[in-house]
């Protein structure tokens, strides 16, 4: 069910997400991955000014092709602050996510907690915004969500 929610929160239409649902084997209706994103009530939040901001991206396949969902969330309220799908990843495609988080939210004074990534430590270098190589505690709001 959370990917389901992740999935269409991300920007992939109900019937794509039908299709990871088959390529993963779990047969799921349009209308049931509605009920679910309904249920959830997910709106992401506009205007935070976040202590601290959880990244992380994660690969989902959707029939025989691959995508990078990246997400980013407040560890302080488990609030999505923003999410996107990427055909492939590269630093420049993290770069650009990380504009539009910049975008979004008030996130020059947080500290973003991410995994090992070398990608993203050298796009939140580029980008001028602290980062903590985080393998355990708040950084785990995202990986919950994956």
């Amino acid at each position: 069910m959370a990917l389901g929610i992740q999935g269409h929160v991300a920007g992939l239409s109900l019937s794509n997400t039908v299709d990871l649902f088959d390529s993963l084997g779990v047969q799921r209706s349009r209308k049931a991955i509605h009920d679910w994103v309904q249920k959830a009530d997910l709106q992401l939040d506009s205007g935070r000014f976040p202590n601290q901001i959880a990244l992380d991206e994660t690969v989902i396949r959707i029939s025989d092709q691959q995508f990078w969902l990246y997400a980013a969330a407040d560890p302080a309220t488990n609030e999505l602050l923003h999410v996107r799908l990427f055909s492939t990843t590269t630093t420049a495609l993290t770069e650009i996510f990380l504009r539009e988080l910049q975008q979004r939210h008030n996130v020059e004074t947080a500290n973003c907690l991410v995994d090992g990534a070398q990608h993203l430590q050298t796009a939140l270098q580029r980008a001028r915004l602290r980062f903590q190589i985080s393998r355990h505690g708040n950084r785990n709001t995202v990986e919950r969500m994956f």
